[in-house]
């Protein structure tokens, strides 16, 4: 499965999935219709399809325009209820796409948003804000028990997972990871991996699951290096809760 990413905004991806046997193509999260329509009308190309993580308009805000221009179908999450999508979808839903040639199942991932969900098949996960490379997305509307759940979902999924997320956070993420575990190796490793890739303005993204385990704090909450590092901050002497944990970590990065 061929997926290219196009820079959006200040630090947005829209990612284009491509088919192999014709040239029709899906997006995931085009907040914007430009560089989708540039992309399209370059490599002579057709949309069939929108993926949507959650309602945000840097997300969503050139779906209509897409839609009008393309005539192309739209998934989103059941709970967001918007006006464009020809399918609402729940956790377990399965989706085809290009003519049935890949196929994806829809994870409920609520905390950034209380809809937000994910799409994963053929190794790899469009997450949207839920999971960064080395973070995670702002708690907007769930709890911490809510949230790290969603998360717990994700970790599950087999390590070799590409994560296609949707913002080039990783630099800011990793300088926090490393605040939080300063004798991770794997981050100071990524740190410079990444740097590299910015440097010649290239993505960071996606990585893999097996990655964020490694680097990713909010996937680490059970850690005790993690958990050591909360509890300095709020002045417990000892907590071992992950939900406590990844509620304080997840205040440190808000402010960080």
């Amino acid at each position: 499965m061929k997926v290219i990413p196009l820079p959006a905004f200040n630090d947005n991806y829209i990612w284009v999935i491509h088919s192999s046997n014709s040239n029709a193509v899906a997006v995931v999260d085009p907040g914007d219709a430009a560089p989708v329509i540039d992309y399209i009308e370059k490599h002579g190309l057709t949309l069939e399809t929108v993926l949507i993580t959650h309602y945000h308009n840097d997300h969503i805000g050139g779906v209509a325009t897409l839609k009008n221009r393309y005539q192309c179908r739209v998934f989103a999450s059941q709970r967001d209820n918007l006006i464009f999508t020809d399918r609402n979808l729940v956790e377990g839903d399965k989706i085809s796409i290009l003519n049935d040639e890949f196929h994806f199942e829809v994870i409920a991932v609520p905390g950034h948003t209380m809809g937000h969900i994910a799409y994963y098949g053929h190794d790899a996960l469009f997450c949207g804000d839920t999971l960064f490379k080395a973070g995670c997305g702002r708690m907007f509307e769930g709890t911490p028990e809510v949230f790290l759940e969603s998360l717990g979902k994700l970790a599950k999924l087999p390590k070799e997972t590409k994560v296609y997320c949707a913002h080039e956070y990783t630099l800011s993420n990793l300088k926090f990871a490393l605040s939080i575990e300063p004798n991770n190796e794997a981050i100071k490793q990524e740190i410079n991996n990444s740097q590299s890739l910015r440097d010649e303005n290239r993505p960071t993204v996606p990585s893999t699951i097996g990655q964020e385990l490694r680097f990713n704090p909010f996937l680490r909450c059970h850690e005790d290096s993690v958990q050591q590092a909360a509890n300095q901050a709020t002045g417990h002497k000892t907590f071992s809760d992950p939900v406590r944990t990844f509620a304080t970590i997840r205040q440190l990065k808000d402010n960080f």
